[in-house]
């Protein structure tokens, strides 16, 4: 099928005049002629007037016109005369090419719409300006009757700003107020009632009568600008603090004035969104917020076209919180609880924790009370990270508090706690008692005013027949028309009321009639337009017509809803959920669509939670658009669902699908039509990268087409051309291809086959692409080095070979060719220069010596890789004896030799060297360097392979390796290569396992039977004939190896070092074969201040200076692919320190106590103790008085009077004694003297840990040059320096030349190499601390 277009063009008479597109928005142009004559053109605009907006000053208009002949220019106005040459002046300006309308001292008559007429004889062209004038004391209330005469660009919505008050009609007693009409003619119906209540409207039959009039009267009053409007949201408050309202509108004239009114007063707007009040408009769409929400902005927001309004929504007061959220402080694991009360029921609000939106989950309970007054949130099992401000959000009132989570026990800090039923928090009072206040309140102020009403209602007098119940006080004539008779409807029982979503109660039909409300207003209405005397039937209906109130009181209880269904717009493809809630969860319900009842299916799921009934719809499609309703015990809901993506037409779509074929240089179209809601996003793609509008691009966009056009493509534009449309509901692609038929240009690099000094022989290769066709021509021009011009050579046959005879001796020529087929020319390749002659090739590589006998010498080299333009004729081989100078030629220069040669030109037991060089077409070249020594005779077998050993065995296979024998001139030569040899234990034959000889040092025999025993050997061999044979030290069985093993037999389970000492473990194993080796320090990776060194059955650990942080358990783990070992190890870095201060104290005659204060490392080191010395005055020797003293106290017995005493206390544990602490003298009986207390002098300590002054760089040397590295250091006590390289510590290394010169650290890498390459690291550590710099050094 195909999509209708919004606009068709329509059938055009003969003669008829054309319209005409300009470039420029807002002209009109119309062609008088069919077709315009080459060379000519209508009139057009390339700069329109502006429009104007000034305040009584200079004004004028400034436009720019083209068309061939030139077109005659008027200007005149809408409302006025033009004819006073004062104050309105034409000219011409023919330098910039303008024609201005200029008005000095413009004055407020003069505020109109211009147009400017441009005429030539094949068409004419118009375009409109407004100018606005601002009076000085401009008075707002006539805005509206200026705006109606006034024409802006809707762009600038700046110049639409009034401030006027909005026109109010008297309302006469006993009328409704004309916002209640306003307020419905926006509303839903399921907000009918709500509106009704707030204004005292209690009869729905005559309010939808008369609402049906309404909406007659103010569509056709929109009719006159608006041509769609629809999607109308109201107002709510969204979490950036700001309120916004929205709907979708088209209108008839784009400069048609927009008006925003506040309970009936203009408001200034503007499109900037930073304003308080702002307009953003994207295609259809008009977007209106209030920003910066105050109490003040409560109120009726109204929007008015051109004097008609088409928009208004009620914003309510803000709600309060009548309990706010208080400060929680929880218990780790517990549960927090914050809840606040509202002023008024709000289904949902927003809580943020930490500034961040809270959604229901594992972590998060958010629950709501039936009353919608009482908020809580509940954060489960808390933890220390919960820690922070949490906050309740309504609109752009919050309340916040903190949540703080204590320890659950100190002394088990770090481990974790079982999880807590209880709660901690919650507001402190009785929210649920608040609340019911609360509520009653509310409630009491609803039957006030319901009580209110039914009082005014009671008051009023009895309406006649004649008057419809509710209406005005004052009653409109009926208008005549001629009766007609109806036949009587047949009476119907009696149905009950129903109550939709929002609780506003439908109804029952009255016995006589069969339709529904809707269709009671119509039948109203025809009874109104009949004449008096009608006939009882129609009496007696009137009669039977409702006309108690309708008030809550009147619904029959049952169940009702608590949350209706919301209308949702949806995405292609994606899921869409819609939920209702009812006052009951026992009842049941039926979906409907469109009236017709749906059931579950694949796409859709009927789901009932209790209360809750919910429709799911899954992989949303078009079909699925519509009007879904659900009713239970006679109440119901609905919504509407969109679905609606972007479309394209088939047939369109299958055109656009097909590849556009062009020429190099040509132009490429694109254009495909669509439908859908807009705004609709147009991209277009080439090969996946968005086009953007550029010198070869134009893109037009419209709201039903789009189209791309590709001027002058090349070969590269050739690829995929992808649109993309886009809206709100989904996504839709459609995929072309355009090819663009062009040849590449002839590929490199250049083989020259001869460059000699009368001609020039080339080839090169054929282009890549050949655009489809393959090539028939190249066409070749020649330029000679030193000349700026280029000699045009001509076609040549489609081969790409060309040979050149007109050449110089000695020149240099560069060539360019293009490749030529059916669709055109290639880009040019140009070559590299190439010389006739007199270049001649490098050296080739140096002479190998692939073999020696004493009568024939083998050698073999490799071609030079500067062949010097030409293709290699051969070699000159030449030889020289050890000790001469002359070199002498192996063959002669016009019997050239290829790259291997044997000499037989040698005499045995002379050694020789030989050279080679390379010839071409312009003769020899330089010589390569001189090959080694050899002596001219017969090899001598090799000796024995050295460490044969096996590397891997299985039940099938056996694997060898090797190491080549040593030469011994005159005794054993060179290995060429190698035999393996096996014999089975029963048989005494060996057997060779390779035919030929192999050149590895490894090599694995297959096909082994599976337990059986053999005997291995290894020969090595070369010219001379096959060496000695070495034999495995003892036979072996086909098995896999045997789990890797520690080899030593006692190895150190615990070892002690003391602090700033390195610590070493050495581990030796056996494993087959090569093992993984792995280190841990308490079930961790070591730390890269360890170093682990590995070699074949070795492993080492050491710490260069070890810390006490370093003990711990040290675990080795050697794996393979046969089994694992493991082997621990505990190291105990310590440093005994010596106890604090030594106290005496005599508290019973002949014994002291000695106590001191515990050693800093007691509380670390559990094998730590204390001894106890003693001297007096008499023996004067020190004397172990106590030993392996646990506590920090010693009784001293046999202490004699008259005698002095000293003690010392040691600490001790496993590196022995440390330095003591000595106790004051006991026993010295001091005088008191006069004393004076000089406060001691405080000493200044500079001891700090190290630091990096100036810091290692990165360095980049190239190969073989030297690298100097350096750094500045600072510490006290001097700290110990210790270089690294790729974490392997390099202090020891003879390669690097390291320096230490006060603090200025250096390291010299003489001649750097690929070796060196990697991370340079420098440690420095004292006694206080330690630092580390670190740099990279690349070899370039």
């Amino acid at each position: 099928m195909k999509f209708p277009k919004s606009k068709d063009e329509e059938p055009r008479a003969p003669g008829q005049a054309i319209r005409k597109k300009s470039s420029v928005p807002g002209v009109m142009i119309t062609q008088y002629v069919e077709q315009v004559p080459a060379g000519k053109s209508h009139p057009d605009f390339t700069r329109k007037p502006i429009a104007l907006t000034i305040q009584e000053k200079f004004a004028f208009f400034k436009a720019i016109i083209t068309g061939d002949p030139k077109p005659d220019v008027k200007w005149t106005r809408n409302n006025g005369d033009m004819s006073d040459t004062e104050r309105y002046i034409v000219s011409y300006d023919p330098i910039q090419e303008e024609h201005q309308l200029q008005m000095p001292n413009v004055s407020v008559d003069q505020a109109d719409t211009y147009k400017c007429f441009a005429e030539n004889e094949f068409g004419r062209a118009v375009v409109t300006a407004t100018l606005n004038v601002i009076e000085v004391g401009f008075k707002k209330s006539k805005a509206l009757q200026e705006a109606r005469t006034q024409r802006e660009q809707p762009q600038d919505f700046k110049k639409s700003l009034k401030t006027a008050d909005r026109p109010k009609e008297e309302r006469k007693e006993g009328e409704v107020d004309e916002r209640f009409w306003e307020l419905l003619l926006s509303a839903d119906k399921k907000d009918y009632e709500k509106i009704c209540a707030e204004y005292g409207v209690t009869d729905f039959r005559w309010m939808l009568k008369k609402l049906n009039e309404k909406k007659r009267e103010i569509e056709e009053q929109q009719a006159q600008y608006v041509e769609y409007l629809g999607n109308l949201r109201h107002i709510e408050i969204k979490n950036t603090g700001s309120a916004q309202f929205e709907f979708e509108m088209d209108l008839k004239d784009p400069n048609a004035k927009i008006f925003l009114y506040k309970d009936g007063v203009m408001v200034p707007f503007s499109v900037d969104a930073d304003e308080k009040h702002s307009l953003r408009q994207t295609g259809r769409r008009f977007v209106f917020s209030v920003n910066g929400l105050s109490a003040d902005d409560a109120g009726l927001y109204q929007v008015d076209v051109e004097g008609v309004n088409v928009f208004s929504t009620d914003f309510k007061p803000m709600v309060e919180f009548l309990v706010k959220l208080q400060e929680v402080k929880a218990v780790e694991r517990e549960d927090a609880v914050f809840e606040c009360v509202l002023s008024a029921p709000i289904p949902k609000i927003t809580w943020m924790g930490k500034s961040t939106p809270l959604v229901q989950g594992e972590k998060y309970d958010i629950t709501v009370s039936e009353d919608m007054l009482i908020h809580r949130l509940v954060v489960k099992d808390c933890m220390k990270v919960d820690n922070g401000i949490y906050a309740a959000v309504v609109g752009i009132k919050s309340c916040n508090a903190w949540l703080i989570v204590e320890d659950n026990d100190p002394n088990n800090r770090g481990k974790k706690a079982a999880r807590k039923t209880t709660q901690a928090g919650g507001s402190g009072v009785d929210v649920a008692k608040i609340a019911a206040e609360q509520q009653s309140k509310l409630q009491k102020a609803r039957e006030e005013r319901m009580e209110t009403i039914k009082q005014e209602q009671a008051e009023e007098p009895m309406p006649v027949p004649a008057t419809e119940p509710g209406a005005p006080a004052e009653p409109k004539p009926k208008a005549k028309a001629k009766p007609k008779a109806q036949p009587k409807p047949k009476p119907k029982p009696k149905p009950k009321p129903e109550v939709t979503a929002e609780g506003v109660v439908e109804e029952p039909e009255p016995e006589e009639v069969e339709v529904e409300v809707e269709e009671e207003v119509e039948e109203v209405e025809e009874e109104d337009v009949v004449e008096e005397p009608a006939s009882e039937e129609v009496e007696e209906t009137k009669k039977r017509v409702r006309t108690g109130p309708l008030v809550p009181d009147t619904v029959i209880p049952g169940v009702y809803f608590t949350s209706g269904l919301q209308d949702i717009r949806a995405i292609m493809g994606q899921s869409a959920e819609m939920m209702c809630k009812l006052s009951k969860a026992d009842c049941e319900g039926v979906w409907y669509k469109d009236g017709q009842e749906i059931t579950s299916t694949d796409d859709l799921k009927i789901i009932k939670d209790g209360a809750v009934h919910k429709l799911v719809i899954n992989n949303c499609k078009e079909e699925d658009n519509g009007k879904y309703r659900f009713e239970a015990d006679g109440r119901k809901s609905e919504a509407m669902l969109t679905v609606e993506p972007p479309r394209m037409d088939p047939d369109d779509l299958a055109k656009f699908s097909e590849p556009v074929i062009i020429k190099v240089g040509q132009n490429a179209s694109f254009k495909l039509s669509f439908v859908g809601r807009e705004p609709i996003k147009v991209q277009w793609f080439s090969e996946g990268e968005e086009l953007l509008n550029d010198t070869n691009i134009k893109i037009e966009k419209s709201s039903i087409e789009s189209s791309l056009r590709l001027t002058k493509c090349q070969r590269k534009n050739t690829g995929e051309i992808k649109l993309k449309l886009k809206n709100e509901f989904g996504t839709i692609e459609a995929v072309s291809q355009l090819i663009v038929l062009k040849p590449t240009n002839p590929l490199g690099p250049l083989e020259v086959i001869e460059a000699s000094s009368s001609c020039l022989d080339f080839k090169w290769r054929p282009p890549k692409d050949d655009g489809g066709s393959p090539v028939i021509h190249y066409n070749l021009e020649r330029q000679q080095i030193g000349r700026n011009t280029w000699k045009k050579i001509g076609n040549i046959p489609g081969e790409a070979h060309y040979k050149d005879t007109d050449v110089d001796h000695g020149r240099k020529y560069c060539y360019r060719i293009r490749a030529i087929t059916a669709e055109g020319t290639s880009d040019v390749f140009e070559t590299d220069d190439i010389q006739a002659g007199t270049k001649y090739p490098g050296p080739p590589s140096t002479p190998k010596v692939v073999s020696a006998f004493k009568d024939c010498i083998n050698l073999t080299w490799t071609a030079p890789t500067n062949t010097g333009g030409t293709n290699i004729v051969g070699y000159i081989l030449e030889k020289r004896k050890r000790g001469s100078n002359l070199w002498s030629q192996v063959n002669r220069p016009e019997e050239p030799i290829k790259k291997e040669y044997g000499v037989k030109d040698v005499v045995e037991g002379i050694d020789y060297e030989f050279r080679v060089a390379a010839i071409n077409f312009s003769g020899a070249g330089e010589p390569s360097a001189p090959s080694e020594f050899v002596t001219a005779r017969d090899p001598k077998p090799p000796g024995k392979v050295i460490d044969l050993k096996i590397a891997d065995s299985s039940y099938s296979s056996l694997s060898l390796s090797w190491t080549k024998p040593k030469e011994e001139e005159g005794v054993q030569d060179e290995a060429k290569g190698y035999f393996v040899e096996l014999r089975p234990a029963e048989n005494t034959e060996w057997t060779r396992c390779n035919s030929n000889a192999i050149i590895t040092n490894s090599f694995t025999v297959l096909g082994l039977k599976s337990m059986a025993m053999y005997w291995v050997r290894v020969v090595a061999t070369n010219e001379g004939g096959d060496g000695e044979p070495q034999n495995l030290d003892n036979y072996f069985i086909a098995m896999p190896p045997p789990r890797p093993n520690f080899t030593d037999r006692k190895m150190k389970s615990f070892l002690v070092v003391r602090a700033g000492n390195s610590a070493r473990v050495t581990i030796n194993f056996e494993a087959s074969p090569i093992p993984t080796i792995i280190w841990l320090k308490d079930g961790m990776p070591v730390t890269k201040r360890v170093t682990v060194s590995n070699t074949d059955g070795t492993s080492q650990l050491l710490i260069p200076s070890a810390e006490r942080s370093d003990s711990g358990v040290y675990t080795i783990t050697v794996k393979n692919m046969v089994g694992q070992e493991t082997f621990s190890t505990e190291i105990r870095i310590t440093d005994p320190k010596p106890p604090g201060p030594v106290e005496l104290e005599e508290n019973v005659p002949g014994t002291l106590t000695v106590s001191w204060v515990p050693s800093p490392d007691e509380k670390r080191d559990d094998r730590l103790h204390y001894m106890v010395a003693k001297r007096d005055s008499v023996k004067q020797t020190w004397q172990t008085v106590a030993d392996r003293v646990f506590n920090n106290n010693f009784t001293a017995v046999n202490i004699m009077p008259g005698r002095q005493y000293v003690f010392r206390v040691y600490t001790k544990n496993d590196m022995g004694l440390s330095e003591p602490s000595e106790s004051p003298t006991w026993g010295i009986m001091k005088k008191k003297k006069f004393t004076i207390n000089i406060p001691e002098s405080k000493t200044c300590n500079f001891d700090s840990a190290p630091t990096f002054t100036v810091p290692l760089k990165t360095h980049a040397s190239p190969e073989k040059y030297e690298c100097y590295m350096s750094c500045a250091v600072r510490g006290n006590p001097t700290p110990r320096i210790t270089w690294y390289r790729n974490n392997v510590s390099i202090n020891a290394n003879s390669n690097y030349f390291i320096s230490n010169t006060c603090g200025v650290c250096s390291l010299l890498i003489l001649s750097v190499g690929p070796k060196d390459n990697g991370e340079y690291k420098i440690v420095a550590e004292n006694s206080l601390g330690r630092n580390e710099s670190s740099t990279q050094l690349t070899i370039r």
